[in-house]
C-alpha cells in the first residue's frame, strides 16, 4: 500500500532510539523528510549513522535537534529548527520522555512532578505549537505514542500510568478542537515492547516480585495472547498508518497494541 507520505515533513520527537526511531526509519522509507529531536546530541548522531548505513539515499532528508522539551522554549526553538531545515511540519509523532517506574513505597511528591514532566508536558511543549501551525494551514497529523499505562494500572508505573492517562484524553480533545481545521489526532497505547527503556520497567517488576529479571521477562510475555513481546517496528507501523492520508478519516483513535494481554471495549 502506498501511504502517500513521500515528501511531507514529520517531526519525531524521541527520535534517536527505540519506537521514535523505528518510526523515522518507516517514513523515510515511505519518502517523508525527518526531523529528530532528543535531549541526548550523542544519540541523534548515533541514529543518523544508523539511518545513513540502512538507506544511504535518505541522509539529505534527516535533520537533527538537540532539545530538552520538558521545557517549552526548547521545544519551540526546536520547532523553528526543524522548520527551518525542512518547512512546515506536516506530521507530528511524539515518542519522547520516560516516566521512571518506581515501588509505591518509594514513591513522593517530585516522583509524581517527574512523571508528568518527563511524559506529559514534553509531548504537550510540541503538541501545542505544531497544532496551533497545522490549524492556520488547514492540515495536518498528529500521532501519540503514549502507551497500555494509561488505561490499566499498574503499581509499579503509577506516576507513568497517570501521565500516559492524561495524554490519551487531551488526545481526543485536540483531535474534536482541531478536526474542523483539518488536523487529525490520534494516539497508539503499546504494551511493554523490546526497547532499552523495557529493561528498567522489568528491573522494578523483579524487584516487586522477589525474582529475576529473565523470569520477570518470561512471565511478561506469558501474559500476551500472542506469545511474545512488541518489536518497535510493529508499532511504528500503526503509527504511520494513521498519521498517512490513508487514515484520513481516523481521528480521536486510541489504539491498544499490547498483544490482547488486557482485552477491553473501551
Amino acid at each position: 500500500m502506498d501511504l502517500q507520505l513521500g515528501g511531507k515533513h514529520v517531526l519525531i520527537t524521541g527520535g534517536s532510539k527505540g519506537i521514535g526511531l523505528a518510526c523515522a526509519q518507516g517514513f523515510l522509507r515511505e519518502g517523508a523528510t525527518v526531523s529528530l529531536v532528543s535531549r541526548n546530541s550523542a544519540h541523534l548522531d548515533a541514529a543518523l549513522s544508523l539511518l545513513k548505513a540502512q538507506q544511504p539515499a535518505s541522509a539529505g532528508r534527516v535533520a537533527l535537534v538537540a532539545a530538552d522539551l520538558r521545557r517549552p522554549e526548547q521545544a519551540l526553538q526546536a520547532l523553528e529548527q526543524a522548520e527551518a531545515a525542512h518547512g512546515a511540519v506536516d506530521v507530528l509523532v511524539n515518542s519522547a520522555g520516560a516516566a521512571q517506574r518506581t515501588v509505591p513505597d518509594e514513591l513522593d511528591a517530585q516522583a509524581w512532578h517527574d512523571a508528568m514532566d518527563a511524559k506529559f508536558f514534553t509531548y504537550i511543549h510540541m503538541t501545542d505549537p505544531v497544532a496551533k501551525r497545522m490549524g492556520a494551514r488547514g492540515a495536518g497529523a498528529i500521532v501519540n505514542v503514549i502507551g497500555a499505562g494509561g488505561k490499566t494500572p499498574s503499581a509499579h508505573h503509577l506516576p507513568g500510568g497517570a501521565a500516559n492517562a492524561a495524554l490519551m484524553l487531551v488526545s481526543a480533545g485536540l483531535a474534536a478542537a482541531y478536526g474542523p481545521r483539518g488536523v487529525r489526532v490520534n494516539a497508539v497505547n503499546p504494551g511493554a515492547t523490546v526497547t532499552d527503556r523495557l529493561k528498567s520497567g522489568l528491573e522494578v517488576a523483579a524487584r516487586m516480585g522477589r525474582i529475576p529479571v529473565e523470569e520477570a521477562l518470561r512471565r511478561a510475555s506469558q501474559d500476551v495472547p500472542l506469545g511474545r513481546l512488541a518489536q518497535p517496528e510493529e508499532v511504528a507501523n500503526v503509527v504511520l498508518f494513521l498519521a498517512s492520508p490513508c487514515a484520513s478519516y481516523v481521528t480521536g483513535a486510541q489504539v491498544s497494541m499490547d498483544g490482547a494481554a488486557r482485552p477491553m471495549v473501551v
